[in-house]
């Protein structure tokens, strides 16, 4: 098998201020600033889209809604939303509708009706539950470089998922630049009207589209961002709100000389939660888990030496095989769900043994090419629209000495993620909302975040529970990114009661999950 990737920009966007930069030189420029009136456009005068809904299959409804390129300019161009909705299944009254984004900045409508199926029954029941593909992605006006996918992976044939050496660097820096200099060159007008705030607009269209008085939204890792920008851009129309797997939204206004990851401290998350991946295996067994050595020292001593492993040579495994790097590793591993944490750890078997001295990679093997079919162009619209990151290219290189100093290959995958950013069109950040988020809310937002979570640390979920006006934090004692993906009976019966009554859960309520990793008992 082959486990499950994690994104190439991580599925959220945080920033956090971390004092190990204190070495490095602050940039003189980040990727631009809004001017106050972008930031603080909303949808007033702005007619809502019609919306004529039309069976695609399985119960669900799509549509095609038109909205304003710029919303300072609400007459002028328009973009394109592809939108999608069950309708209640159950008999009584309905809540109106349930806006439902599964984070990225990515497609959310071709993996809505798996989506769905995950929220509660309850729910279900009772809300007509609505997605859309964001502006720049998937089936709406999408942010485009290259005239097909094909192109584009051709184009980023040789990229690592981050580079390792100096030689890699140059290589890398150099495909980055010219990256860059294509999606520039292209002059779509997106670029300049593709941020977080934009999308929180279209959604407010859409929420006056579907006949809602105020937005009821549930948003997983960056949709939290969504939410919580709506949340402030809107105050007077929140109803209820789940963030799920947060970000800190205060904190994309902070300027450091480190990358948006890296300022969070995502690394030092991914290295926490692999210790307790190593932990857990250790304890468990080879019966339980493939890759354990007996005792936790020893499976994390084992899984240091693949890397050195890995980091001298290559090793090829999969059907068909790929040639996997230790930069694929670094970025795979720890997985968000660990149900999937027993695969993964028989996938590092295999790996191990394929990394053994003696074993050759068999001539004319591929490499894995982790960027293939991924649209990278439309993940940096958005991502260097609402991050400030270095505009320096010497700032990564620099950043990536930090990071690997204090977390190893994760911090070389966290220092890197954004560096396409710093040649990225200035224009990218016209319509970035500049805060507060503060502003008082009509209505209590539920946050939910887990305690070992490798993608939005916890610390970020407590952050945005104090961002916010009026919020309450929903704790989950347990391992994986997002509720969604790690269940919780505890915390799943809190949100369907908040969604479905209003109820809240006791302030400093904590959840257990499901299962344990490898069902070692908990500590």
């Amino acid at each position: 098998m082959k486990p499950s990737k994690k994104r190439w920009l991580r599925p959220a966007l945080a920033v956090t201020a971390v004092t190990a930069a204190a070495t490095l030189a602050v940039p003189a420029a980040a990727s631009g600033a809004a001017t106050g009136a972008a930031s603080a456009a909303g949808t007033a005068g702005t007619p809502a889209p019609a919306l004529s809904w039309q069976a695609c299959g399985n119960g669900f409804q799509c549509a095609t809604a038109h909205v304003p390129l710029d919303y300072q300019h609400p007459g002028g161009q328009q973009v394109s939303l592809a939108v999608m909705r069950h309708e209640p299944t159950g008999t009584g009254k309905s809540l109106g509708s349930l806006f439902l984004n599964q984070g990225g900045p990515s497609t959310q409508l071709d993996t809505f009706p798996q989506a769905y199926q995950k929220l509660p029954a309850a729910v279900r029941d009772q809300y007509s539950v609505v997605a859309f593909d964001t502006r720049g992605f998937g089936q709406s006006t999408p942010l485009k470089c290259f005239p097909s996918q094909a192109a584009e992976d051709t184009f980023l044939a040789d990229l690592p998922v981050f580079p390792v050496g100096a030689a890699q660097t140059t290589a890398y820096q150099k495909t980055v630049a010219a990256f860059d200099a294509r999606c520039a060159a292209t002059g779509n007008p997106l670029l300049a009207h593709d941020s977080t705030a934009d999308t929180a607009r279209d959604m407010d269209l859409l929420r006056q589209a579907v006949g809602d008085p105020v937005l009821n939204y549930y948003g997983e890792s960056y949709g939290t961002g969504i939410g919580a920008v709506y949340a402030n851009l809107f105050p007077g129309r929140t109803g209820r709100m789940v963030f799920d797997g947060n970000i800190d939204p205060a904190a994309w206004l902070s300027r450091s000389p480190l990358p948006g990851w890296l300022r969070e401290g995502a690394d030092a998350d991914d290295a926490r939660t692999m210790a307790a991946f190593l932990s857990s295996c250790g304890q468990a067994g080879s019966s339980a888990c493939a890759f354990s050595a007996g005792t936790p020292a020893a499976t994390t001593a084992k899984w240091n030496t693949l890397l050195q492993r890995l980091l001298k040579q290559p090793a090829a495994i999969g059907n068909p095989a790929r040639v996997w790097t230790y930069a694929d590793v670094n970025a795979v591993f720890p997985e968000y769900t660990f149900s999937s944490w027993p695969d993964d750890a028989a996938f590092l078997q295999q790996l191990w043994d394929a990394s053994a001295p003696g074993h050759a990679i068999p001539p004319g093997t591929p490499p894995l090419q982790p960027l293939a079919g991924v649209p990278v162009e439309q993940i940096l619209g958005t991502a260097c629209s609402d991050v400030l990151n270095p505009r320096d290219p010497a700032a990564y290189p620099a950043a990536a000495k930090v990071a690997f100093a204090r977390s190893g290959g994760f911090g070389l995958y966290s220092a890197w993620q954004f560096a396409p950013c710093a040649g990225w069109p200035a224009q990218a950040a016209t319509d970035h909302y500049n805060g507060p988020f503060n502003r008082p809310t009509a209505s209590t937002i539920l946050v939910v975040g887990n305690t070992t979570d490798p993608a939005t640390p916890f610390r970020d979920s407590v952050a945005m529970s104090k961002d916010l006006a009026r919020a309450r934090l929903l704790t989950i004692d347990g391992f994986g990114h997002t509720l969604a993906g790690n269940p919780s009976a505890c915390a799943t019966g809190y949100v369907a009661s908040y969604l479905t009554t209003g109820a809240l859960p006791k302030a400093d309520t904590v959840c257990q999950q499901d299962a344990t990793p490898f069902g070692v008992p908990r500590s």
